[in-house]
């Protein structure tokens, strides 16, 4: 007979129910401190609110190709919350959420969409990384950000985030081998939202997780409900205390769904049923917490219209930092790739000057 030699599982976790209730047994601290969970649930409406408004601007020709995040909104609170301005985000190109409790500016979201370099200098901390479309190539760039601060001494963790197509790159596989291999202070999310671009989950990988992709590079992996946004920010928590005391890295699961079309290039309705769609709805993050918190007499109607207000009212601010921007200067394109400009640019930048004049 053959010996095992190694047997593993994934557990998955949910601590609020689509209906607003909490399930029976040990819930984590967030379940009860409200103050922090009306926080998170400001942001994740003025997120929303700013994702709407962003494909309103790209439909009437004023932002460039624009990624939604509609449905991700509780993973990305719980990613940004969880960490300390030290850490590293290495993003790749929908967590406005999570960026937006890091201090970039919804203005510097505008700016990168709508085509202006000056997006990237965004608000917030500055090593954290820009927004990454190559897919999943993020997650080695926060492998390299955890090297640095192991070979430091510094008690500092590296997040990245990848989608569940993104989880089948070469690129993700290959930071899971780093982080496990160097025992790297590195938190790597998956949200598995389903679908990339038009390949299903099902059609992507028959694994019955993709925690486990964790698994087979030797990290600690969980998977969690990514529309509970305690249960989301629990794991991050577990996960970024691991890795700041010296434990390495973890792989974190969060299951959720894209509402939204890909991207405003793509049109979802072409290959997803209406039926699928409609179901998803009823998971979704933010009504989920609305109703647990008024049922703990800590939200009301009054101040879901306060909000609405509020979050308009910041979002066209916003719109209008970003359309009031200007454009850039001409010589901009040249000096920011060279200390030392070469001869050949040199002369192309004091040409496209000459012309300007």
């Amino acid at each position: 007979m053959p010996a095992t030699v190694a047997s593993f599982k994934i557990d998955f976790f949910q601590f609020l129910t689509p209906d607003g209730h909490l399930v029976e047994g040990k819930v984590p601290p967030l379940a009860t401190d409200f103050e922090e969970l009306l926080r998170l649930y400001k942001l994740m409406v003025k997120t929303r609110v700013f994702d709407k408004k962003a494909i309103a601007l790209q439909r009437t020709g004023k932002l460039g190709t624009y990624a939604s995040c509609l449905g991700h909104e509780a993973a990305h609170m719980a990613i940004g919350s969880a960490m300390q301005q030290e850490d590293c985000f290495a993003p790749m190109y929908r967590e406005y959420g999570a960026q937006f409790c890091r201090g970039v500016k919804m203005s510097d979201v505008l700016n990168y969409w709508g085509g202006d370099e000056r997006g990237s200098d965004f608000a917030g901390p500055a090593h954290d990384f820009a927004w990454c479309v190559p897919i999943a190539t993020q997650c080695l760039h926060a492998a390299g950000a955890a090297l640095a601060y192991k070979l430091r001494g510094e008690a500092r963790v590296a997040v990245s985030v990848v989608g569940d197509g993104g989880s089948s790159k070469g690129d993700f596989l290959e930071a899971i081998n780093a982080a496990s291999a160097f025992e790297l202070p590195l938190v790597l999310v998956i949200v598995n939202n389903q679908w990339a671009i038009s390949v299903p989950r099902s059609k992507q990988n028959t694994a019955e997780t993709l925690a486990q992709k964790g698994i087979a590079g030797g990290l600690p992996s969980i998977q969690v409900d990514g529309n509970d946004v305690i249960a989301a920010r629990w794991a991050m928590d577990e996960a970024i205390a691991g890795a700041r005391a010296g434990k390495g890295g973890t792989v974190v699961e969060m299951i959720t769904y894209r509402l939204s079309d890909h991207t405003t290039a793509d049109d979802a309705t072409r290959y997803r049923d209406t039926e699928e769609v409609d179901a998803a709805w009823k998971q979704e993050p933010i009504v989920r917490l609305r109703r647990y918190l008024t049922a703990q007499d800590q939200w009301s109607d009054e101040q879901e219209a306060a909000l609405e207000k509020e979050a308009a009212a910041e979002v066209d601010a916003a719109v209008k930092e970003y359309l009031d921007l200007g454009k850039p200067s001409i010589e901009s394109m040249f000096d920011y790739m060279y200390a030392e400009l070469p001869h050949d640019l040199a002369a192309q930048r004091e040409r496209a000057l000459e012309e300007l004049k």
